[in-house]
């Protein structure tokens, strides 16, 4: 879950907001969905890195961890996302012949498509159940 599913899209989110929605993301992840959060992984932007977020996470006991600046291999679960989605991408641009105009639909699509597709038959749930 991320803070867009939560809160809509955020094209209009400002730095300064930002705190505001994170704050109700972790109250909605924990009561809502019985998640408990423990660590918290930030790239080493401004805006979650100031006074109002660092008692947020001193207060509640949250571990912050940032990434090694410029190396996105440690991140990688999304890396791994990111592949997939651009292997998928390229297959459905090749296999139906399809301009490059169209790229964006396609990356939608497949978008749409890896989170409707169960993952583990044994759970019985997709991506976007989960």
């Amino acid at each position: 879950m991320t803070i867009v599913d939560t809160v809509g899209p955020i094209s209009w989110l400002t730095k300064i907001d930002c705190f505001k929605y994170f704050f109700k993301f972790c109250k909605l992840a924990q009561n809502e969905k019985g998640f408990m959060i423990s660590s918290i992984r930030s790239d080493h932007d401004g805006e979650f890195q100031n006074h109002d977020f660092q008692n947020f996470y001193e207060s509640n006991g949250y571990n912050h961890n940032f990434p090694t600046p410029r190396n996105p291999q440690q991140n990688e679960v999304v890396e791994k996302k990111n592949r997939n989605l651009q292997e998928m991408t390229r297959t459905i641009l090749n296999e139906y012949s399809l301009p490059k105009y169209f790229l964006v639909e396609v990356v939608n699509t497949a978008c749409y498509v890896m989170n409707r597709v169960l993952i583990r038959p044994s759970l019985s749930k997709t991506l976007y159940k989960l």
